[in-house]
């Protein structure tokens, strides 16, 4: 079926046999150090990436990432998908607009066949300085596909308190920003974003915990960008059968289904809808309902987002 992707990072799928050519090593040690399973912790988890970026730092490998993403995501059957980024990580040799106009040349060169935009990440670990760039970034409106901010890394470590005076900017300046946040459990960090009026939060999983963070999420129209795979990876849930997502959908929230990281997690979003019908006996028909209310939650321009509805339905 046609799919939406709100929440896939670029750096997390990359294909191994491209870092093994780049890199020249082989690979089997360059899916040992790319592929997320059996590991311990988010902040391990989040090491994946490492080897990634290292590939991602010439306009010719970057532009030959997202090429391949794309195709990747034109084979699973996605006709609309946001890819985020931290274009920062990616500067050795470009600047931040290169990097940024690597990424959507690669995407162009299948853009008759798929819709992809681009959310630029800013950095958990990084100082203010650094993530205040992205922010300049955007308002510069360097291209139109370049559509929203996001704020990732270690929740556990840079809890949302810390960025206020991030928050505030993007809030003034009425930025279109998707924020990880709940998929480690911390409440204090889904309500910061609540009483912000972010619109989309990237995993929000750990909401389930507590009624009142729920019954304010639906009353601002928030969406949950929810990946269970990479939940289970990163050890935020247990197993697939005990992954809140069902509950999360029968309470009335706004969720969308992605991948997070197709390389890290090894899945596609064909396997991930899979799972929820065999696990959650999800319908085609919710999963229909799911994707059109992700386009809605998108931030695809109003004409974008009439478009794919109707060829979602």
């Amino acid at each position: 079926m046609k799919k939406i992707e709100l929440h896939l990072h670029l750096d997390g799928s990359v294909r191994i046999s491209t870092a093994s050519e780049i890199l020249g090593i082989d690979i089997e040690t360059a899916t040992n150090k790319m592929r997320g399973k059996n590991l311990k912790s988010l902040d391990e988890y989040l090491t994946r990436f490492d080897l990634p970026i290292e590939v991602m730092q010439s306009y010719d490998n970057l532009k030959r990432v997202a090429y391949e993403l794309a195709l990747d995501l034109i084979d699973d059957e996605v006709i609309y998908a946001e890819v985020r980024f931290a274009p920062i990580f990616h500067t050795k040799v470009l600047n931040l607009e290169e990097v940024c106009k690597a990424v959507l040349d690669g995407f162009d060169l299948v853009k008759d066949k798929i819709k992809i935009n681009l959310i630029l990440c800013m950095m958990r670990h990084l100082p203010f300085s650094e993530n205040k760039k992205i922010i300049d970034l955007y308002l510069k409106h360097i291209d139109s596909r370049i559509v929203g901010l996001d704020l990732a890394g270690s929740e556990s470590m840079f809890p949302n308190s810390l960025f206020i005076q991030l928050f505030d900017i993007i809030k003034h300046e009425k930025i279109p920003f998707t924020i990880h946040t709940g998929e480690v459990n911390n409440l204090d960090n889904i309500k910061v974003a609540l009483d912000y009026g972010f619109k989309r939060i990237g995993h929000g999983i750990n909401i389930i915990n507590d009624n009142s963070l729920i019954e304010e999420a639906k009353e601002r129209d928030v969406l949950l960008e929810i990946c269970p795979t990479s939940n289970i990876d990163t050890f935020n849930c247990d197993s697939y059968i005990n992954h809140p997502i069902r509950k999360l959908y029968d309470l009335g929230l706004n969720i969308s289904i992605n991948t997070d990281d197709r390389t890290v997690s090894n899945i596609t979003l064909n396997e991930e809808y899979g799972l929820l019908k065999t696990y959650f006996n999800f319908s085609v028909d919710e999963l229909t309902k799911i994707n059109i209310n992700a386009m809605k939650h998108s931030f695809a321009d109003d004409s974008t987002k009439e478009e794919i509805i109707r060829l979602l339905l």
